[in-house]
């Protein structure tokens, strides 16, 4: 059985088929940090995002590689005021992920998956604990 171990990234960084595929990127990067996924090309290959240091200035930002790419899919997110879940969902055009440490999440243990399914489109999944008014992670923002 192959084993992939933990690789952690403290700054910005483009995520790559060949090193990134298969094992956590774990984030640690307080003041935050920029990972570019690579072309959405149908691959079939996934990222799994781990934030390993909470988020305490500035953003931690995960982004498609294009214009033309974009993210398909839903973040859940606990609600810090009670026994609730939020859930956002991509819109068409989101092609962003960005965690801010409150209100976006950003806190130690929060992850995302995403998977190239077609030429143009990462599918995401994430969990993640945002604190205050919750809002949305997803946006459009590559151009």
């Amino acid at each position: 059985m192959v084993t992939y171990s933990p690789i952690a990234v403290t700054a910005s960084t483009t995520l790559s088929r060949a090193r990134h595929t298969g094992a956590p990127v774990v984030v640690n990067a307080a003041a935050g940090l920029t990972l570019t996924l690579p072309a959405a090309k149908g691959t079939g290959v996934k990222f799994e995002i781990v934030i390993g240091t909470t988020v305490t200035s500035s953003n931690v930002v995960i982004q498609v590689a294009n214009g033309t790419d974009v993210m398909a899919g839903v973040a859940w997110g606990t609600q810090d005021s009670g026994d609730t879940v939020n859930g956002w969902e991509t819109a068409s055009t989101s092609d962003t992920i960005t965690l801010n440490g409150t209100t976006k999440g950003g806190y130690i243990g929060d992850r995302y998956m995403l998977q190239d399914v077609a030429a143009g489109v990462w599918a995401v999944s994430g969990w993640a604990q945002p604190t205050g008014t919750e809002v949305t992670p997803f946006s459009a923002a590559v151009s």
